[in-house]
C-alpha cells in the first residue's frame, strides 16, 4: 500500500480481477483482524462474504461497476464505497474504501459557479 494510504483513517482493500486480496492498509488489517488481518492478502474475497454479498461481488467481477452504501454496525456507521480499478483501460479488480461516518450529517447541494 501506498506509503500515504498505509494509516489513514480508512480502510482500503484492493483486490484481483479474481477477488484475491492484493493489498490492505492498517486499517483494513484492524479491521479484518479476526479473519487474519494482513494474512488475508493472497486469499479470495469469497471466503470473506456470506450470501448474498457473495453472488454480488462474483457479479461485479463479472461485469465492473461501482456498489455504495451504507452500513450500522455495534452503533457504528460506516460508508462502503467499492469501485473498479483499472490499469490501462483494462479492468484489474476492485477496490473497498470503508469509513466511519456520522449518524446525522450535513448534506450540501453545491452549485456550480457562474
Amino acid at each position: 500500500m501506498e506509503r500515504f494510504f498505509k494509516e489513514a483513517g480508512l480502510a482500503i482493500t484492493v483486490c484481483d480481477a479474481e477477488g484475491n486480496i492484493m493489498d490492505m492498509n492498517d486499517k483494513s488489517a484492524a479491521t479484518f483482524l479476526a479473519s487474519g488481518g494482513y494474512e488475508l492478502i493472497g486469499k479470495s474475497l469469497m471466503n470473506c462474504h456470506p450470501e448474498p454479498a457473495r453472488t454480488k461481488l462474483q457479479d461485479m467481477l463479472a461485469n465492473p461497476r461501482t456498489n455504495a452504501y451504507t452500513i450500522e454496525k455495534n452503533g457504528v456507521k460506516k460508508l462502503i464505497y467499492q469501485t473498479p480499478w483499472y490499469e490501462n483501460g483494462d479492468f484489474k479488480g476492485l477496490i473497498e474504501l470503508s469509513m466511519v461516518i456520522p449518524m446525522e450529517m450535513p448534506h450540501y447541494v453545491r452549485k456550480p459557479a457562474k
